[in-house]
Order: structure tokens, then C-alpha cells, then sequence
């Protein structure tokens, strides 16, 4: 028998694609290379389900002979392995981000005069519009609290945007850019209270309650379907802690970030410019502790914020407290810096990552913008936030709208900078 390879995600498996097993299945023994997670992770988006679900799905089709893992978006590791007489693919790559990969699995086939067998494409289906339909229909509490620790072990660096609202959710939910034979996307939300604050026009000092700030929650909650961070600010109380886990987990988010100061909460990133102090590794920990014992599922996670580079207590400080919260229970640790230059957050990363392989490491790099993420990833950061950009981004331009309708005594001028009034009541579904 000739041997057949043809390679898919069969994340959602629809007829076409058992179109095109059928049609490999007449020229031999098909073997199927399944994309792994972190391939499908890192160009597409993230998977619904999990490599060896998929595996075994497509192991139990008829006409497939074997199923393998394949590593990389590019086919050649596994047909040099393998030589294949024939790769059997849809004829819609011929184009787009993956006309690359067609091109050198053209070129390695000659090598031992291979075919590429091109199938023609089943109209009327896709997987972006299987997506959207799962996007309509939406998620679970249960499904979506899951996803981050999913993310953690499958991406080099996962990418968080802030989102304080169902608009900016949506943003970060659907906003996809190609790159080469890469899809970008946000990878998740961060509801940071400074956000939730500001867009509340009250000052960022925890004066927010916790049933306002859920409220906000709720909101983003029903338009998306990734996984969230909470912003909990100090934590509050060790006792309220407990209830306010209690509550996120029930909503389904997926982790909580709490950063080790006492006294009235002011933002970080005033640093020692005022007075902020900050909390004793023993009360600290009792209270990771306590939120841990709190929580019903082993997937949330409780996140400890360390505020020791900003408050200029130096990098040994961070660490001992690093080693202290995890200890305690500490699911993963986030470093904070305001300083303008990385150098600081670039050796906590890389002496934290020398003893602890593992643990999830998230960075914040709102003064540290020059930062690439590639780099913050090399020195061992898992998770990079983008803490406060659409909020910041948003303010400016409202304001310039305002202040031209003022100086010109009408809106024409202002026109340039909107949305058509056409596009602004048809941008949510549902509308008209």
C-alpha cells in the first residue's frame, strides 16, 4: 500500500474534513498528523479541546490508519520521518498565511517524488465559522476557569489585555491580526481595579466595593469566552478573602492577583513617592493560605503580587517572598517594577526561574513598555499584562472629541475622529 500523510488540527472536525479523509483513504494507508496544542496555540488560537482528546477522536474515524503528534506548523519534520507517496490537503492553502507550508511540503516531497494531492475545498463550512457559532453560543463558569492553566502549559508567553467593560472585553475577545503564518491574538482579560476605578470616575483606593467591581465582572463575563484575572487589590481582610474567591470561582474567573501592601491602597506606580507599606510575609501568606483552603476547584488559581521593587526593597527581599508565597500556596507569582528600563524585572525573572522551573511568573510592563515580550519570555516570564492601555488610549481621544465640539460650537468637526453612527449601532449583534 502507498502510505498517506495529511495533517489537521481536528480541534472542530466538520464534513469537509472527513471529505478529505475520504479521498486520502482511496490512494493508501492514511497517517494523520494531529497538531499539538502549542502549535495550535501559538498561529491560530487557543484549542477547545485537548491534544489527546482530539488524538483519540480522530484515531476512532474510519480510513485512518495512525495518528501522530505534530510538533510544528511545518509539515517537513514528519515527512522526513515518514516519506510519504502522497500529503492529501484542502486546495484553500494555496493562499493566506499558510501558502509557506505548501511551498516546502511541495519541495521536500521531491525528494523522493512525493505528490501533493490537493482536494477541493467544501463550500459552505469553516472552522472560522464553527468558531463564531461556539463564540454566539458562549461558555461555561466550568469551561472558562480552566482555560488559563491550559494557556500556562501550552504557550511560551501568554498575552492579557485589561478590558473594564462589555465593549473593551469584546475587543480583546475578537481582535485577531496575521503576521506571516501567525494569527495574533489576546490570549485573555485583565479587570484591573485602577481601570474599574477611573472608568468610575472614583480614585483607585479600594473604595470600589467588592459587589460594584463584580458587577463590572458580570459585564465582560457575558460577551466573552476567555479566561479572565481578577485585580483583588490587597485581598482585603483575610476573612473577606475567602468569601471573595468563593464568588470569582463561581463566576467562573480564572485566577485572582493580590499584591502584599497594608494601610490604604494606593497605586504602585506612585512608588515611594507617598507612603504605601507594605505587608509581613507571615500575614501575607496566612492569607494566601486562607483563600486557598476557601476555593472548591483545583483550577483557580490565587496569584502573589510582589511590591518589593517598587518600594525599593530590593531584589533579595522579592525572592525571599517569592519562596515564602508559594510556600503558602501561591499558585504563581507576579513582579511589579515602575521603573522605566526592564534591567530590575529581568533579573528577578531569571534568579526566581533558576529554582523555580515551574511556577507561573506574570509581568506587568506598563513603565517598562520597550520591553518585547519575546524578551520578557527569554528571562522566564509565562504571562505578559497589558494592565491599563485601552483605558489610557480611550481618554485622550474622548477628550478631543469634547474639547472640538466646544471650540467649533458643533459636531462636524469632530466627525473624523468617531465611528459612523452606522457602524456604532450595528457593532453589537442583536441590535436591529
Amino acid at each position: 500500500m502507498k502510505k498517506v500523510y495529511l495533517a489537521m488540527s481536528a480541534d472542530i472536525i466538520h464534513h469537509g474534513h472527513i471529505n478529505v479523509i475520504n479521498e486520502a483513504r482511496k490512494l493508501g494507508d492514511v497517517t494523520i498528523g494531529i497538531l499539538t496544542d502549542e502549535v495550535i496555540a501559538t498561529y491560530k488560537r487557543f484549542p477547545v479541546i485537548e491534544f489527546e482528546q482530539r488524538k483519540q477522536i480522530v484515531e476512532n474515524i474510519k480510513g485512518v490508519n495512525r495518528v501522530i503528534p505534530q510538533d510544528t506548523l511545518d509539515y517537513v519534520p514528519n515527512l522526513l520521518k515518514l516519506k510519504p507517496d502522497y500529503v492529501v490537503h484542502g486546495d484553500d492553502w494555496k493562499t493566506g498565511i499558510q501558502k509557506e507550508v505548501r511551498e516546502k511540503v511541495i519541495e521536500t516531497l521531491k525528494q523522493w517524488n512525493g505528490e501533493l494531492v490537493e482536494v477541493a475545498y467544501t463550500e459552505g463550512v469553516s472552522v472560522r465559522m464553527l468558531d463564531q457559532a461556539l463564540h454566539e453560543i458562549g461558555t461555561t463558569p466550568e469551561v472558562r476557569i480552566k482555560r488559563l492553566r491550559r494557556l500556562l502549559e501550552v504557550k511560551p508567553v501568554a498575552r492579557f489585555m485589561e478590558a473594564h467593560n462589555g465593549l473593551t472585553g469584546l475587543i480583546v475577545e475578537k481582535l485577531t491580526i496575521s503576521r506571516g503564518d501567525r494569527i495574533k491574538q489576546f490570549d485573555g482579560m485583565w479587570v484591573s481595579s485602577l481601570c474599574d476605578s477611573t472608568a468610575k470616575g472614583k480614585p483607585d483606593i479600594e473604595l470600589v466595593d467588592s459587589s460594584s467591581r463584580l458587577a463590572t465582572l458580570n459585564d465582560i463575563l457575558e460577551v466573552t469566552t476567555k479566561p479572565i484575572i481578577m485585580d483583588g487589590d490587597t485581598g482585603g481582610h483575610e476573612e473577606h478573602f475567602a468569601y471573595f474567591v468563593r464568588s470569582l470561582e463561581r463566576l467562573g474567573v480564572s485566577a485572582v492577583i493580590i499584591e502584599d501592601k497594608i494601610g490604604l491602597k494606593k497605586n504602585s506606580l506612585f512608588g515611594t513617592d507617598i507612603k504605601q507599606e507594605q505587608d509581613s510575609i507571615e500575614n501575607f501568606s496566612a492569607k494566601i493560605t486562607r483563600g486557598k483552603q476557601s476555593q472548591v476547584t483545583e483550577d483557580f488559581m490565587i496569584i502573589a503580587r510582589i511590591e518589593s521593587l517598587i518600594l525599593k526593597a530590593g531584589l533579595e527581599d522579592a525572592l525571599k517572598r517569592a519562596h515564602a508565597y508559594i510556600e503558602a500556596g501561591a499558585d504563581g507569582i507576579m513582579i511589579h517594577s515602575k521603573e522605566q528600563e526592564p534591567d530590575e524585572i529581568f533579573r528577578f525573572c531569571r534568579e526566581f526561574r533558576s529554582v523555580n522551573k515551574d511556577i507561573p511568573l506574570i509581568v506587568v510592563p506598563t513603565t517598562y513598555s520597550g520591553a518585547r515580550e519575546s524578551e520578557l519570555a527569554e528571562a522566564g516570564a509565562n504571562l505578559v499584562i497589558y494592565a491599563n492601555h485601552l483605558l489610557r488610549s480611550a481618554y485622550p481621544a474622548m477628550l478631543e472629541t469634547a474639547r472640538c465640539i466646544l471650540e467649533n460650537e458643533r459636531a462636524y468637526e469632530s466627525e473624523k475622529g468617531c465611528m459612523p453612527i452606522k457602524d456604532i449601532i450595528t457593532l453589537i449583534p442583536g441590535g436591529c
